[in-house]
């Protein structure tokens, strides 16, 4: 009997001993704060706007035209042409709205565009969505400090909008050798923003001559294309009906100069950029408007789909 006591005793105090313990750890356990929404965009310096990322069928235009945007003290930049990527505004673009961060929530006043309000979601340590709960459509931004940030990449990956962001490209250099072919006699291209993203108008007219002048002979369908194993030599197709397709070699001499190979005759061209136009304009006279009917859109490369909203919270 006093057997069975002793050890009822012992599980008793061994039971309150366990208890007591375990309390303790409780009361003693501290959560790790999270960071607020002000902290988590300044965390990196670029946030590249994924746009194949993107969920849902709605379009928040600011953040469908731009490769990147950053928020510095309330004021929101962004990278929305490729000419001058990585250069423009030490990297950081153009001055293109004002933003409060605030809880979980991001509001955008933008130049042109106007206001949007964003929930913000953490994705991972890099990655952050903005969620529009208007259009119920989230983008997916990669954060990035501008020294490690692959400027060349993005400018090499989106060069049709390269070719987009001039009214003309006018033709300054023929080689003297290669054989002679109907090319020679086009003298202007333009490369159009907006639609399908794929039509090119060509004109005959003189060289040196004003381009809201130029007659544009022909309108047909481009494209652009890889190399295998070279990011900066691209191809380029120019589809003219009267003359079949001619199929080129592009190289970028530098922002404002290309050079097309034309393959076939072995002739080499060289076009100089007139008329740059900047994208998302701010309302103020510092920045050239543009003069193209539709604004330029980054398109998407493969199929939109729904918005399942499946990201963790900050």
């Amino acid at each position: 009997m006093k057997t069975i006591k002793l050890l009822s005793s012992f599980a008793l105090i061994a039971t309150l001993f366990t208890s007591c313990y375990t309390e303790v750890i409780v009361d003693d356990y501290i959560q790790e704060p999270t960071i607020s929404v002000n902290q988590l965009l300044n965390s990196y310096e670029l946030w590249y706007v994924d746009i194949n990322a993107t969920k849902g069928f709605g379009e928040t235009p600011f953040l469908q035209k731009a490769f990147t945007i950053s928020f510095k003290n309330g004021v929101m930049y962004a990278n929305n042409n490729i000419v001058g990527l990585g250069d423009t505004g030490n990297g950081y673009g153009i001055d293109v709205a004002t933003y409060n961060a605030y809880d979980l929530i991001l509001d955008v006043n933008h130049d042109v565009d106007g206001f949007e309000t964003f929930d913000v979601y953490r994705v991972d340590n890099n990655t952050i969505e903005l969620y529009n709960p208007n259009n119920d459509t989230s983008y997916f931004l990669d954060g990035y400090q501008r020294n490690t940030f692959d400027y060349d990449f993005v400018f090499y990956d989106n060069i049709h909008y390269f070719l987009q962001e001039y009214d003309a490209w006018e033709k300054v250099y023929t080689s003297n050798y290669g054989a002679l072919n109907d090319f020679d006699n086009e003298n202007y291209l333009q490369f159009l923003a907006g639609g399908n993203d794929s039509e090119f108008k060509s004109s005959k007219d003189n060289t040196g001559k004003n381009v809201n002048n130029l007659f544009w002979d022909y309108t047909g369908l481009y494209a652009v294309g890889d190399f295998n194993n070279d990011m900066y030599l691209k191809s380029l197709t120019l589809d003219y009906d009267y003359f079949s397709n001619e199929h080129f070699e592009l190289s970028v001499i530098n922002d404002g100069k290309i050079e097309l190979y034309h393959a076939a005759s072995g002739t080499k061209y060289e076009f100089v950029g007139r008329g740059y136009i900047q994208y998302l304009k701010s309302e103020n006279s510092k920045v050239k408007a543009t003069n193209t009917t539709e604004d330029k859109m980054r398109k998407f490369k493969k199929e939109r789909v729904e918005n399942p909203r499946e990201s963790s919270r900050i």
